[in-house]
């Protein structure tokens, strides 16, 4: 009976217990300081409260079994087994540390705990327990040629490491990191204290955050030194809610610091909510460290990778907005994220060093101490200003008196003053405008939003220059008026902006009327459709359009009113004009929103139709555009019959071509002309053929300068003041034998297809500047000098040699400087605004004069303008001509003005009558150029012209029609 009953109790003891497969004995040498054993160590789980585990084979071969209990109630076991096979004792330190940083976790970390209940040996005395904060230490003897199975009852499924060391080899080794650690966390306290110190001195925001990221990375990188538990002698498990609560305390300092030094509040309201909001839950994970601390730690770990990422984005986005305090902290951020990515290997165990955990912490004191520098450029940037305030005030009651508006930003308290003036220009109530800087987005055009922000920011970080930025403003009927302010910053004695003081001006009239320029520039005067620059520019969208979709299909036509010079004549130029704006508007109302209708001339128009894609029904569209073009118009109880050729060029098989599709809608056009008109035309690669005549033409050219066929005219340019003579411009004509004289328009286009432009450029110079120093030599002493001006082409322009060529001319002809000026075209110097203003300075330099020529017909000259040394500005005569539009006056002042600021003289084209004489003169322009005021004429009827009267220059008759 006695022995049924110890089977059954052996056969019960062994259903509760598991038994471990037998290890292999690692062998402890007496050169080797350290072993890690946890790679050999086999980790167990049991059902009951006791093991059995097969030992390793002694030196015998035999393997035997022990069985052990736990202690502690536990089922967690660890195996290892240790030989000695020298002939010496050895003593060795088995080391399991409580926290490990390496392998910890993201989610649900191994924060640390006591690992190690006891360590039962095979054979031999029991392993005594060294008296350690930080690991569980044993203390082993391994006697000569033995072996030892040691098995480890474990307080938690998780064993970060198992190592055994030498035990002085231990001791130095603890010693190093102590001295490491007290370096690390001296110097985190001193970073700290400073920061406290600079909160207490200065008084942003940005100042008390940095401290206080300061204070939590010195109390996190205690914690994880074991230095506050030396300190306040704190149990293993309120080290664990200490060290989550410091990983939460961590990352929500960071998301301050942030904020504060981005000073997100200032525009971006939800910035606030957000940041509250994150805060809000980092505060509450201290509360769940007390009683889950795991979680707690996964979450503020997530939280501070997810702050370091999104605040490199933020950081670089407002970088990229001209933010400057962003750009400071780009550095630093970038450090902050390769930390956080490091860090990130070390706790999923992707990097496994010993020292990695230490270095960690080292390196988040380097990036404490980064951002303190960062924070002492605004603690300590700025000097101390005296007597602004008063200034300020002077000034202010000077612009009072002349009716200015004041606008003034205090900046510490975050409000915003500005003139009543101001709101009852926009019709608000009196202080609508007060208060908040961002309050005034809300009444800012959206376009002008980004820029007012920017700027008032950047003048915040500079703390110097000034504010000069144009901007509208919504009024109380929702339409908006156009504002530029002047501001500058004022500094306190602690170097940061306290205001920000200048002055409103209404600049809504310049605007509308610079507005109304731009859209002259691209459009036709009188009809208000596109003009030849804008129509390419749309032909060229629409073959844009057309290359990434086969199913458009753009068709130009280009149509041509029959006679309407007899028509024009016989009714005259007012009648003229109503008659095309009602050809104008009867196109237009046949188009549809896609089409386009541009006036390229005089009585010359042009449509990109975009409505229609087959060929039949284009052909249809252009025939009712002519039956439309034949309605009578009446005039005076008078019938007006008009009629029209319509050339037309389809698109078919070549949607790549824009202005080439355009001349072969002219050529047709030109050709539905020659055969009648009154009828449409589609053009046929045929119709090239007719331009033969053209090549005997281009020969003929080439020879012209040898046969002495072009001529040089010389029209008279007459000073406004006392209408005298003051220059010419130079005009070349071909007195072609069979064709007799041709205007520059017939064959310049020629020449410069040919490339002779060039030696025609250089002719006309030549002879022009030894006109000009004959002139100058005839002339009485103590009479002004006499200019003269010539066109310079595109061709010339480009060519690096045109510098050679002037200086050629310049020491040839005795000139007086500035004299002999080169007439530019406003577009040609826009083609390539950087290499011009190059050769303009070295033409300039030469003493050559320089004139702005068709000034008002190009695109954004304005903002060009002042970087071209121009001496003279030649408005078009499209600006001078415009007797019946009420705008002309506007313009007209508003180009003189522009070029008087800029220090240039004015000389406007096509002055006809003498009204538009007295008229501009009263606008300020100088200089007026017609016909009235003389036709080209010869250089010996120039030179009588200017030596008439010799006391005194010769005063022009201005013609009355």
């Amino acid at each position: 009976m006695h022995g049924l009953v110890t089977a059954l109790v052996l056969a019960v003891a062994l259903a509760a217990s598991a038994t471990a497969h037998a290890v292999e004995a690692v062998n402890v040498r007496l050169d080797t300081p350290a072993i890690d054993l946890t790679a050999a160590t086999q980790q167990q789980r049991t059902e009951g409260d006791r093991i059995q585990v097969s030992t390793a084979p002694g030196p015998d071969g035999i393997v035997r079994r022990i069985e052990v209990r736990a202690r502690e109630a536990n089922n967690n076991w660890a195996v290892f087994a240790l030989t000695n096979n020298s002939d010496e004792q050895i003593d060795r330190l088995i080391v399991v540390p409580h926290y490990r940083m390496v392998g910890s976790g993201l989610i649900w970390p191994d924060l640390g705990l006591s690992r190690v209940v006891g360590i039962t040996p095979s054979s031999g005395d029991r392993p005594v327990r060294q008296e350690s904060t930080a690991a569980d230490i044993f203390r082993v003897t391994l006697d000569p040629g033995t072996v030892i199975t040691f098995v480890a009852e474990l307080r938690t499924n998780k064993l970060p490491q198992i190592y055994l060391w030498e035990p002085d080899a231990y001791k130095d080794k603890v010693n190093s990191f102590t001295l490491y650690q007290g370096i690390v966390i001296g110097i985190a306290g001193l970073l700290a204290l400073f920061l406290t110190i600079l909160f207490v001195v200065k008084g942003s925001v940005m100042f008390p955050a940095a401290a206080a990221l300061g204070w939590a990375v010195l109390i996190y990188i205690g914690i994880d030194f074991g230095f506050w538990g030396k300190v306040f002698d704190m149990s293993a498990g309120a080290e664990r809610v200490w060290r989550a609560s410091g990983e939460a305390i961590l990352s929500a300092t960071l998301l301050v610091f942030l904020f504060a030094y981005l000073n997100l509040s200032r525009w971006h309201v939800r910035y606030a909510h957000i940041t509250i909001a994150w805060l809000a839950a980092l505060g509450a994970l201290v509360a769940v460290a007390v009683f889950d601390p795991a979680i707690a730690s996964g979450i503020a770990r997530i939280s501070l990778a997810g702050i370091a990422v999104l605040g490199l984005a933020l950081v670089i986005y407002l970088s990229t907005h001209g933010f400057d305090r962003a750009v400071l902290l780009i550095p630093t951020w970038i450090l902050l994220v390769v930390w956080t990515f490091a860090a990130g290997l070390a706790v999923t165990g992707a990097v496994t060093n010993d020292i990695i955990g230490p270095a960690l912490l080292g390196g988040l004191v380097l990036i404490v101490m980064l951002i303190g520098f960062t924070v002492m450029q605004h603690a300590f940037a700025g000097g101390i200003t005296h007597g602004i305030v008063s200034d300020v005030e002077r000034r202010a009651l000077a612009l009072t008196g002349a009716g200015d508006m004041i606008w003034d930003w205090d900046v510490s308290a975050d409000k915003i003053f500005t003139s009543p003036e101001t709101e009852q220009a926009l019709g608000l109530k009196r202080g609508s405008l007060e208060g908040p800087a961002a309050n005034w987005l809300d009444i800012l055009h959206s376009l002008d939003r980004d820029r007012f922000r920017t700027s008032l920011d950047s003048v915040l970080e500079q703390r110097r220059g000034r504010l000069t930025q144009d901007f509208r403003l919504r009024s109380a009927d929702g339409h908006y008026v156009w504002f530029t302010l002047k501001a500058r910053p004022v500094v306190g004695s602690d170097g940061e902006v306290v205001r920000v003081v200048g002055t409103l001006t209404d600049v809504n009239d310049f605007k509308n009327a610079e507005e109304r320029l731009l859209f002259d520039a691209v459009h036709d005067n009188l009809t208000g459709l596109p003009n030849r620059e804008l129509f390419i520019d749309r032909m060229e969208a629409a073959f844009a359009f057309a290359r990434s979709d086969s199913n458009i299909r753009p068709s130009v036509m280009v149509i041509d009113l029959d006679r309407f010079k007899q028509v024009n004549d016989s009714v005259g130029i007012a009648v003229g004009d109503s008659i095309l704006l009602t050809i104008a508007r009867r196109l237009g109302r046949l188009l549809k929103p896609q089409d386009t209708l541009a006036r390229l001339s005089g009585d010359q128009f042009a449509v990109i139709l975009l409505s229609e894609r087959e060929p039949a029904r284009i052909v249809a569209f252009s025939e009712t555009l002519r039956r439309a073009l034949r309605a009578p118009i009446v005039f005076n109880d008078r019938e007006i019959f008009l009629t029209a050729s319509i050339g037309l060029a389809l698109a078919e098989g070549a949607p790549h071509r824009t202005e080439e599709l355009l001349k072969d809608a002219e050529l047709a056009m030109y050709y539905a002309k020659r055969i009648g008109g009154d009828r449409i035309e589609i053009f046929k690669p045929a119709m090239r053929a007719r331009k033969t005549d053209r090549l005997t033409m281009e020969s003929e050219l080439r020879r012209a300068i040898e046969r002495q066929e072009i001529k040089v005219l010389f029209q008279p340019i007459v000073r406004l003041e006392d209408r005298a003579i003051a220059g010419f411009e130079a005009l070349a004509r071909w007195d072609h034998p069979k064709m007799g004289r041709l205007s520059p328009a017939e064959f310049i286009s020629i020449a410069e297809e040919i490339g002779l432009i060039v030696d025609l450029g250089l002719f006309v110079l030549d002879h022009t500047a030894k006109q000009l120093s004959h002139w100058q030599a005839e002339l009485p002493k103590g009479h002004e000098p006499v200019f003269a001006s010539v066109n310079v082409s595109s061709r010339q322009l480009l060519r690096h040699d045109l510098i050679q060529d002037l200086r050629g001319v310049l020491s040839r002809t005795p000139l007086t400087r500035g004299t002999l000026k080169l007439e530019i075209t406003e577009s040609l110097v826009m083609e390539n605004p950087e290499h011009a203003a190059q050769m303009l300075s070295r033409i300039k330099e030469l003493g050559a004069g320089l004139s702005l020529d068709d000034f008002g017909t190009g695109h954004s000259s304005l903002a060009y303008l002042q970087r071209f040394p121009f001496d003279t500005i030649k408005i078009d005569q499209s600006f001078v001509r415009t007797t019946s539009r009420g705008t002309r006056p506007v313009l007209l002042r508003s180009i003189i003005a522009l070029a008087h600021d800029l220090g240039m003289e004015v000389v406007a084209e096509g002055a006809e009558t003498d009204s538009d004489a007295v008229e501009l003169y009263q606008m300020g322009c100088e200089y007026a150029q017609g016909f009235a005021f003389g036709e080209p004429m010869t250089s010996e009827e120039a030179l009588d012209l200017l030596i008439e009267k010799p006391a005194r220059p010769r005063t022009l008759k201005i013609a009355s029609e």
